[in-house]
């Protein structure tokens, strides 16, 4: 019954670990702190220059460009996956999009693109990946969704509901997949100093490195952790907000957020 829901995962070693969205931000800093922890780490995303400049000559690194949004090019990067490493241990799915919006600000393009890259995009590699571990009946699947998606938040009208829909998506996959020996791990974090946080409108709480981030993510995959969420003391605030009835929820966003 208080068994870790997942297996802890403390020895990087040559783990082979497929990192989507690498090029900045958490997944740059994951990456780095996998690589530097012994891990073999395919790094994909679209920017091959920093890709290239991430892997700095690192044999444990492969830089394997993809464009997530492309359902096609799913497979032809798991082919040269399966081609050098033989497989993956852990897919890690960190691409985001983020533009802050309130709801009569919306564009369809942009709109489109959150949905495609956040969402979409991890439904194709599921499709690509998910036969494979199966097979194996080991390894797992990690994907970071956010703090943003317990409730509906003020500027966070597309993003918000596609972290919503990966923290439910999470939910049935760890259904679907632990009897069958995989591990699946929902990684919520709360406000991170990245490109796209730089974006936002209003004061972030709490707000968090891409280093501080990574490191809470490791402890939470040593200690098999289902939900990997970070800071405590912000999460477990939301948490409790999301507890209270409705009335008292609003009148609580429109005196603290301005909403």
């Amino acid at each position: 019954m208080f068994k870790p829901l997942n297996p802890k995962l403390k020895d990087w070693t040559n783990q082979r670990v497929w990192l989507i969205g690498a090029s900045s931000g958490i997944g740059a800093a994951l990456a780095q702190a996998m690589l530097a922890a012994g891990a073999r780490v395919a790094l994909s995303a679209r920017n091959q220059p920093k890709l290239a400049e991430l892997a700095s000559g690192n044999p444990q690194a492969l830089v394997l460009p993809l464009d997530a949004t492309d359902d096609a090019a799913w497979g032809s990067a798991n082919a040269i996956l399966q081609a050098d490493w033989g497989g993956i241990d852990l897919i890690v799915f960190c691409a985001a999009d983020y533009r802050p919006q309130r709801s009569w600000e919306l564009d369809a393009d942009h709109v489109r693109h959150t949905l495609d890259v956040n969402l979409a995009s991890v439904y194709f590699g599921l499709e690509t990946v998910l036969p494979g571990l199966i097979a194996a009946g080991r390894g797992g699947i990690a994907i970071v969704a956010s703090v943003e998606g317990y409730m509906g938040l003020p500027n966070a009208t597309v993003y918000g509901p596609t972290k919503a829909a990966l923290i439910n998506l999470a939910e049935l996959l760890y259904g679907d997949l632990h009897p069958k020996g995989l591990g699946v791990y929902l990684i919520n974090p709360g406000f991170v100093k990245t490109r796209l946080s730089a974006r936002s409108r209003f004061r972030m709480p709490a707000l968090l490195s891409p280093e501080d981030a990574t490191e809470a993510i490791l402890n939470g995959f040593a200690r098999g952790q289902f939900e990997i969420d970070f800071p405590r003391r912000f999460t477990r605030m939301l948490r409790l907000i999301r507890l209270l009835p409705y009335r008292w929820r609003f009148f609580l966003f429109e005196r603290v957020l301005g909403w």
